[in-house]
């Protein structure tokens, strides 16, 4: 980060299922990864290319961003710098919401939009992202959140926008590659889990997950290693090799591509 750069994480003081992140003034540019919550926000300054899964957005101030659990996703900003905010909401928290909005409903469901640019989303978000910063108590927060979410899960717009699960055979795959972070399995191990062949594999998983098998597990030892680190006891080079990063140097390469930081930084906000 360069002096005049602010950037920041924390959870919010009056809703532990909320964490918040701002970055100011930032020139970081991200590969695409993914997150274990529901997230959202809004674009401040500075325009930037938005990738979630296939399709490929250009944003800038005013846009709100919403990418679901799992989403493989990008933000690539233009020459220049950029300032953005984001809030990280917990999934078990968000399915309790959405199973109040459609009871007839088990399982976690999709944001139905990937860009909202509507005219009153910027004020609706700044006043959503003071209240759960601590400006107002929990009952605002709560209230203000849930009323900005819910438009996003309407019963009508779920039904419209639902896609096919992933099959069986690759949710096996996904499984051993998650169950199994610090293993360097092979092509071969994953082809007979699915009972498909090479090609099929990687074609459909890339279809389905929007990366290969090797990449969505890069991916999800990030995601672990972000849970890791928020113990100020870890030490990183154990974080590394828990995970099955061939050394620290790897490991802090991966992490600062997908986050913008180091793992030693994402971890000191923590403390």
């Amino acid at each position: 980060m360069t002096s005049s750069e602010n950037l920041w994480l924390k959870r919010s003081p009056v809703l532990p299922a909320v964490e918040m992140r701002l970055a100011a003034n930032s020139s970081a540019c991200y590969r695409a990864h993914s997150h274990d919550e529901f997230s959202f926000g809004l674009i401040d300054q500075g325009a930037a290319l938005y990738q979630n899964r296939d399709q490929l957005n250009r944003i800038g101030g005013g846009s709100l961003v919403t990418i679901n659990p799992s989403d493989l996703h990008a933000c690539n900003p233009d020459e220049g710098r950029w300032s953005y905010r984001m809030l990280f909401v917990d999934t078990q928290w968000m399915g309790k919401l959405q199973r109040e909005l459609s009871p007839s409903s088990s399982d976690y469901q999709p944001f139905t939009e990937v860009l909202a640019d509507r005219p009153e989303i910027s004020n609706d978000f700044n006043r959503l992202y003071r209240v759960v910063d601590g400006t107002g108590g929990a009952l605002e927060a709560e209230t203000e959140l849930i009323t900005f979410l819910s438009p996003f899960f309407s019963t009508e717009k779920l039904d419209a926008s639902r896609e096919a699960s992933p099959p069986n055979s690759l949710r096996r795959v996904s499984e051993l590659l998650t169950d199994n972070l610090a293993a360097n399995l092979s092509l071969e191990q994953l082809c007979q889990e699915a009972a498909l062949n090479r090609y099929q594999l990687i074609r459909l998983f890339r279809k389905h997950y929007g990366q290969p098998p090797h990449a969505y597990q890069i991916d999800q030892r990030i995601k672990k290693a972000r849970t890791l680190l928020r113990d100020q006891t870890a030490r990183l080079d154990d974080v590394a090799s828990q995970l099955g990063f061939a050394d620290q140097s790897h490991f802090h390469r991966h992490f600062k591509q997908r986050l913008a930081m180091t793992p030693g930084t994402y971890q000191s906000f923590w403390g």
